[in-house]
């Protein structure tokens, strides 16, 4: 087996974004509808590359515009040393050193215009705006001494009342394919009319950060304007650096239009019914969406507007460790010509990959256009949800497998987004342990986790949402003695909650956190539905670690109580 290898921007001053302060104030005036930016595509105003030429980027590089995927696929070839092609026709490319996110090197830029909303503290970390302009010099010089350069110009959001225009720059032409999976794609008639994009990615991740510059603790940098609209990516080459800043960008902007982003992921039935999916990576949140019986509309971002919910991105970007057509058919069969493949180990004669491989990260991945799954639905757009599932993945195997809550139960774990980290979705992470991400999606978070989860729950009130919480973790015991969850009995139990089964069921009341659980589940071993009939060591163990789940959960709450309302608060767990 062979492992695959390895001049500063002026301030923006056209009218539409003299001042930033005015577009948001703008948008949050809106009362559920969007904001005149959002409503009509801006005609281009200058040349494509008239444009480039006030980023600070040099027009006599080589640049490549929304390249096809066979001249992405000879630039990495040839340009990139250890991409190559897979067996089923998807390009193999390495991200270097970095593997996942690496979200102690996020910053945020402190402006006059969005100070006040930003949720300042561990996620959203402040940076200057000289720091800023210096990064952004930095990663332009570099761009420019490329003598390839890629630009992707796409679309953020299916819904055209909110979509936003993005432009990619990067010096990889799997960056450039990566993004052009990760986007919407623009018609042939939408590129040539582009104009300005509303947001830009200056991707310079092969050229390390200066830590001599303020703000900087590593020589890895993902920072954000938005007052200047652009994003600057230095010292990390791992691509979905640039799919969760598109996330934050729209994490941002929506609530202040007065629609809730969602970082989940969302089908729909035979009927219509749409179902979204709550959870973390490792939870199952791609995987369980990605049902046959159903259409899928989105994988991991989406909005929640007045008139029901639309995907954020253009494709998908799926965990591929232990990957097989068997467990996971479509997600399987969509790694063909066109798709991404990140970080994973391949026969050097056959080109087959070998998903089992952990050797270079546990994180491997593929990226690939949502329309390679057959039961996608495009344009990618829903009516309002009828359940809400709240996945989790716990590693203590003190959780049931599925749990009906009330309102206020909803509201506490959505805030309290209880998970574990799963081994290599971020750097430094080898085995499971547990943390608490808020509207589990905490690292993407720009406003306070209450203004999320107060959206959340005026939207569940209007439309009746059932709300379940689905464990995909551990059973029988904790990470190490226990077993983790079977796929299939995920799948089943996501099906009774799909038939409406669950709604019939008769429930029990499950120990300290106060759960409703059904005593039976088509397809389901009744003895799983209960941890303490599946745990697998004595009972005082269990009580014990039933404790300390109980008592962390209540640590974590405390950050947010002083902001929930009473009976959210007396919806955790209880001892």
């Amino acid at each position: 087996m062979q492992k695959c290898g390895s001049g500063l921007a002026p301030a923006c001053t056209r009218p539409t974004c003299r001042s930033t302060a005015r577009l948001y104030s703008q948008a949050a005036r809106q009362s559920g509808r969007a904001c005149q930016r959002f409503q009509s595509p801006v005609k281009p105003t200058s040349s494509f590359e008239q444009l480039l030429s006030q980023t600070g980027l040099s027009i006599t590089t080589q640049i490549q515009r929304n390249a096809p995927a066979a001249q992405l696929y000879e630039h990495a070839l040839r340009y990139e040393p250890g991409s190559a092609i897979s067996s089923s026709g998807a390009l193999i490319a390495r991200s270097g050193k970095k593997t996942g996110r690496s979200p102690r090197d996020k910053r945020v830029v402190e402006e006059s215009a969005t100070v006040d909303d930003v949720w300042w503290g561990p996620v959203n970390k402040k940076l200057s705006a000289e720091s800023f302009a210096a990064n952004y010099e930095r990663a332009a010089n570099y761009l420019n001494t490329q003598d390839h350069m890629y630009v992707f110009d796409g679309f953020a959001g299916w819904d055209p009342r909110y979509r936003i225009k993005v432009r990619v720059v990067c010096a990889r032409a799997y960056h450039a394919l990566f993004m052009n999976n990760m986007l919407i794609r623009p018609t042939a008639e939408e590129l040539e009319n582009f104009g300005e994009p509303d947001f830009t990615i200056m991707n310079a991740g092969q050229f390390p950060a200066n830590r001599f510059t303020k703000g900087m603790t590593s020589n890895t940098s993902v920072a954000i304007s938005f007052e200047r609209r652009q994003m600057v990516i230095l010292g990390t080459e791992y691509a979905g650096e640039m799919k969760k800043g598109v996330f934050t960008v729209m994490h941002y902007l929506m609530p202040k239009a007065g629609v809730l982003s969602l970082h989940s992921s969302c089908n729909e039935g035979p009927r219509g019914d749409v179902s979204l999916f709550f959870g973390l990576s490792g939870t199952g949140k791609t995987t369980l969406s990605a049902d046959p019986a159903r259409l899928l509309i989105g994988d991991d971002e989406h909005v929640w507007t007045d008139t029901g919910v639309f995907n954020i991105e253009g494709g998908c970007y799926a965990k591929a460790i232990d990957l097989s057509a068997k467990k996971e058919p479509e997600i399987f069969n969509a790694i063909r010509f066109g798709s991404v493949l990140e970080n994973v180990v391949y026969d050097e004669q056959t080109r087959a990959v070998d998903y089992s491989d952990r050797s270079i990260t546990e994180n491997t991945r593929c990226a690939y256009p949502i329309e390679y799954i057959p039961s996608a639905k495009v344009p990618c757009i829903g009516g309002h949800p009828k359940n809400i599932i709240l996945l989790t993945c716990d590693a203590f195997g003190v959780l049931p497998p599925v749990s009906k809550l009330t309102p206020a139960q909803a509201m506490y774990h959505f805030i309290s987004g209880y998970t574990a980290k799963i081994a290599g979705t971020e750097e430094g992470v080898t085995e499971p342990e547990a943390t608490f991400s808020a509207c589990f999606g905490q690292p993407f978070l720009v406003w306070h986790p209450v203004k999320y989860a107060q959206m959340l729950a005026q939207k569940m009130q209007e439309h009746n949402a059932h709300v379940w919480l689905v464990n995909t973790g551990w059973s029988g015991g904790s990470y190490g003695t226990g077993k983790r969850i079977s796929l299939k009995h995920s799948r089943a139990i996501i099906d009774a909650i799909h038939s409406g089964e669950l709604e019939k069921a008769t429930y029990t009341n499950y120990g300290a956190f106060n759960l409703q659980i059904p005593q039976a589940v088509f397809k389901v071993p009744d003895r799983l539905l209960n941890p303490s009939d599946a745990w697998t060591g004595n009972p005082e163990e269990f009580s014990s670690t039933l404790a300390k789940l109980a008592q962390l959960f209540q640590a974590n709450f405390k950050t947010y109580a002083d902001k929930a309302t009473p009976d959210i608060v007396a919806a955790g767990p209880q001892l």
